[in-house]
Parts: C-alpha cells; sequence; structure tokens
C-alpha cells in the first residue's frame, strides 16, 4: 500500500480492498443489500457453464473492447490492420490504442432504445452497436486533425468534437435516441485536452494521441516487461482531467471515486472503482503484446463494476437489495449504487476463485480477465435478458461517463 493517499486511490490495491470493505460491512447485515453468500457456488457453476458454452476449448481472449469490433461475424481489425500495411508495427499499435481509447470511452449504457444500422443493414444494439459506430467514426477519421491521415485520433480533432458530431456518428434522431450524448462528446473534448496537456505521455510526434502512449512505455520500459498496474497508472493520470464533476483531492481528479460514510471521513470514506479506466488498461493489452511487450501481474487488476457484472450479482441472488430499486432513479452516489459496484468488485474475486478451483487451474493460468470475457459479462447479459429483455437491473441517472 502506498503511502501517498492519491496514490493509493488511483490503484486498482485500493479498488480491490475498499470493495472488501464494503462486502465485510454486508455480511454483517449492515447496509443497503444482503449477500447470500452460500449462493456462492451455484453462481460460479452457472458461470462456468456459459465459459463452457462459449469457449470450450478455454481459449479467451482478455476482457477487451477489441471484442467487440467482431461482432456479426465481422473481423472489423483486420480490416484495419489491412489498411495499416505499410506502417511500422509502432505505428500499428498507436493507431489501435487511438481507436481502444475513443471506442472505451463512448461506451457509457446506450439506454433501451438506441440502435445503429450498418451499412449492410445489419443493426447493432448497447455495447456492440457502440462498438461499431465508434469504429465507424474513427474509420472516417472522424477524431483526427488531418484529412490526409484519417486513421487515427489526435488532441486537436478530439477537442473539436461537438454534440452534433456524435448524433450524426451514431445515428441518433428522435425514434433512436442515445443516452448521455452531450457527455460522451464532453468527454472526448475533454481527451483532447488531456492528450495535449500531458505531452510526456502523449506528445510523441507532431500533434498529441492516445496512441503515443506506446512511445511512453517503450521509453520507461526498454526491456518490454511491464506491470499491468503501471499501466492502469498511466491512463489513471494521464487522462484523470476528463472526468465530470468528481471528487477533487489536492486538485487531482480522483475518477471513478465516491464517497461511502461508513467508511470514515476524509480519503478513509473513498470508495474507488475505475471502472472505464480498467477495461481501457485491459483493452491496451493486445497491441502492447503484439508489439512485444510482456505484461506482468494482470491479477492485480480487479473486476469491472458496471451493469453486465453487477446485474449478475444480483439475478443470480447472490446479493438482494432491502428496498426496492426500482422505486425511483439513483445517482452514481448514492450508497445503492455504490455497495451494488463494490459488492460486485469483491465478488467477482470469489467467483473466479471458485471457476478456478473448479478447473484446476492458476489464477496466472486462467486469469481474473478470462472469467470475466469467458462468463461474468456474459452470464450477467444473459440472464438480463432472460428477466427484463436485456435491460440493466434498475435505473441509474448517468451522464454517460460512468457505466
Amino acid at each position: 500500500m502506498s503511502n501517498d493517499p492519491i496514490d493509493y486511490i488511483l490503484s486498482a490495491e485500493c479498488v480491490r480492498d475498499r470493495a472488501r470493505k464494503i462486502l465485510e460491512m454486508s455480511l454483517k447485515g449492515e447496509g443497503e443489500y444482503t449477500v447470500h453468500i452460500e449462493k456462492l457456488d451455484e453462481v460460479a457453476d452457472f458461470v462456468l457453464g456459459v465459459i463452457k458454452e462459449k469457449y470450450p476449448s478455454l481459449k479467451i481472449p482478455y476482457h477487451s473492447r477489441f471484442n467487440h469490433f467482431h461482432v456479426g461475424g465481422i473481423d472489423r481489425v483486420a480490416q484495419l490492420d489491412e489498411l495499416l500495411k505499410g506502417e511500422t508495427p509502432e505505428e500499428r499499435a498507436r493507431v489501435m490504442i487511438d481507436l481502444v481509447v475513443t471506442s472505451v470511452l463512448l461506451d457509457a449504457g446506450s439506454g433501451n432504445d438506441w440502435k445503429f444500422r450498418e451499412q449492410d443493414g445489419h443493426m447493432y444494439s448497447r455495447s456492440e452497436g457502440l462498438a461499431v459506430a465508434s469504429y465507424n467514426m474513427f474509420m472516417t477519421g472522424q477524431f483526427s486533425s488531418d484529412v490526409t491521415v484519417p486513421l487515427r485520433a489526435d488532441g486537436p480533432g478530439l477537442v473539436h468534437i461537438t454534440e452534433d458530431h456524435i448524433n450524426k456518428g451514431f445515428q441518433v434522431s428522435v425514434g433512436n435516441p442515445l443516452l448521455g450524448v452531450k457527455g460522451r462528446a464532453e468527454l472526448l473534448h475533454r481527451l483532447g485536452k488531456a492528450c495535449e496537456k500531458n505531452v510526456e505521455i502523449f506528445g510523441g510526434g507532431l500533434v498529441t494521441r492516445p496512441g503515443y502512449m506506446v512511445d511512453y512505455f517503450l521509453k520507461t520500459h526498454p526491456n518490454k516487461k511491464i506491470e499491468a498496474e503501471f499501466l492502469l497508472k498511466t491512463v489513471l493520470t494521464g487522462f484523470g482531467s476528463i472526468w465530470p464533476g468528481r471528487v477533487i483531492m489536492n486538485d487531482v481528479n480522483m475518477g471513478d471515486t465516491w464517497r461511502h460514510p461508513k467508511l470514515g471521513e476524509g480519503a478513509e470514506s473513498f470508495v474507488p472503482f475505475h471502472k472505464l479506466s480498467q477495461w481501457l488498461t485491459y483493452s491496451l493489452l493486445n497491441p502492447l503484446e503484439d508489439l512485444g511487450f510482456k505484461i506482468l501481474n494482470l491479477n492485480r487488476l480487479t473486476g469491472l463494476a458496471e451493469y453486465r457484472n453487477g446485474g449478475l450479482m444480483l439475478d443470480s441472488g447472490l446479493i438482494e437489495a432491502k428496498s426496492d430499486l426500482n422505486a425511483r432513479p439513483h445517482h452514481p452516489d448514492s450508497k445503492i449504487v455504490i455497495e451494488w459496484r463494490a459488492l460486485t468488485v469483491a465478488l467477482l474475486d470469489e467467483i473466479a476463485k471458485v471457476v478456478q478451483r473448479k478447473l484446476k487451474l492458476s489464477e496466472d493460468e486462467f486469469p481474473l480477465a478470462k472469467v470475466l470475457e469467458g462468463g461474468t459479462w456474459w452470464a450477467g447479459r444473459k440472464l438480463a435478458q432472460e428477466k427484463r429483455g436485456g435491460k440493466p437491473p434498475f435505473n441509474i441517472i448517468s451522464d454517460g461517463t460512468v457505466f
């Protein structure tokens, strides 16, 4: 544990520690939820069934945004790769990171009524639809400031993104409403500002780019061995200023961090999740590994506190709310939401342990990142589809930057 409270809160270690505290509190009968820990084996078996059905060989990719670019049986990453044939491996990695950073940040919950129609007529919704829409925006140069270099996202290009760009790129209309359009546009605008501010990380060329993280990692780790938590720390510090209306500590934006009064006062009360930042970190792994990097201690990252994993906890009965969750919409800073997300993170660890034990594989052989992608995310989606036609478990008032 770091002695610097800011450093500690901006870490996966703190996410895990504070989530455990909420779990321990809940197991004592305190808080907003009852935890039915006796159902853990049953839920892990369900997740294991989903894993074996979806990935019978157990060859599971990382829990990454790149997986969504394959929806509809189309390998869009390969299509982009084909266009990058003449580029260096480093530039290919930069382009892939430009793509995945913008796509992850545009991935907040779409709402139940939005869909994206591709040119071939296929319709996609939710995460897959958002992935395809953001991919198409990227491929048509919407995030580049130079029309002669469309396949990149750069600081000047991102700074000029407006709501109109999002409405057009995501086919938003009265009959096809998308939640959080303003928030998404502002997030990309602030991403551009963050790139231009943090030139040490994002300033490897004529213009700043998220993809220049590649050069930063090559400079800081010339042996190409890099800790997963270093990747997360880079994401949190490099992009920290983009998050709106969050906890500020000594002029540092704490990102996806919320206060829970039962944990104490001051920094002790902070419960971080860093959901989008951790998912972005998982999504950096493929481009970096393709460039020859070896990622160390991946299991120090945590599960993601979002609708699908959180829905799995509720829909499986592993946790049960003590009040009617649908009585009213809830804000992300409410105890109901903070505890739900914290219990999700803590119980994902417990589910992963049971799954690993049942598979007779170590956590290194079958890391949490594979349990998430192979099982819990899809298990949560499956139950949501059965119970509510795919809708989230309850109504959260989101500005397009949390989930």
